[in-house]
């Protein structure tokens, strides 16, 4: 005989036991991410040790040097910390420039910049590398494609032969394929050639 409240509590058992077992996946889920984040975060922290130039971080808040064509003028000098003979260079700039030589201009000017517009403009080698690169690149797919067409692929079916195709040209011929514009009509049956 059939009791609705037995069905009902065997409903609730299933859907209780469904919620606790979906409970304990996202624990265990929550558990071993934390195991990992602790793991990974002691291992930098124990290969970092003593080496304080791996750690170093940038605040990228901060007015950053860049030297591009784009922007002439970048956010911040290239040498923020002067010393003697620079803050001596930087109270003469202060001064008449006619009484600057060249030497002294060259070096305020790179006081404030890394590199002149032909510096950045010069050609650089990298395109060497790029093209190396790429021949490399052929080179290995060359190979991989003649082993898969050496080793991999089956060999080449009898119907791409010339005996092959020579014979099914003529049985087309023979049966007057397409005889208006098509293949048979490129044949002359009399001279037995092609037109």
């Amino acid at each position: 005989m059939w009791n609705g409240s037995n069905a009902i509590g065997v409903m609730r058992r299933a859907s209780l036991a469904q919620m606790l077992h979906l409970t304990i996946g996202r624990v265990g889920c929550f558990l071993s991410r934390r195991a990992v984040v602790a793991l990974t975060n002691s291992g930098v922290r124990m290969s970092s040790h003593g080496h304080q130039e791996v750690s170093d971080k940038v605040d990228m808040s901060q007015p950053m040097y860049s030297d591009r064509l784009d922007t002439p003028l970048p956010d911040r000098p290239w040498k923020d910390v002067l010393d003697s003979t620079d803050k001596s260079l930087k109270q003469k700039e202060k001064g008449p420039w006619t009484a600057l030589s060249k030497e002294e201009k060259i070096a305020l000017y790179r006081l404030k910049f890394n590199h002149t517009y032909p510096e950045m403009k010069r050609p650089s080698h990298e395109w060497k590398t790029v093209i190396g690169g790429m021949f490399i690149f052929f080179g290995i797919t060359g190979l991989v494609v003649f082993w898969q067409g050496h080793y991999v692929y089956p060999p080449q079916p009898p119907t791409f032969g010339e005996e092959w195709q020579a014979k099914q040209i003529q049985r087309m011929l023979d049966m007057r394929v397409n005889p208006i514009e098509g293949f048979s009509a490129q044949w002359d049956y009399k001279n037995k050639q092609w037109k």
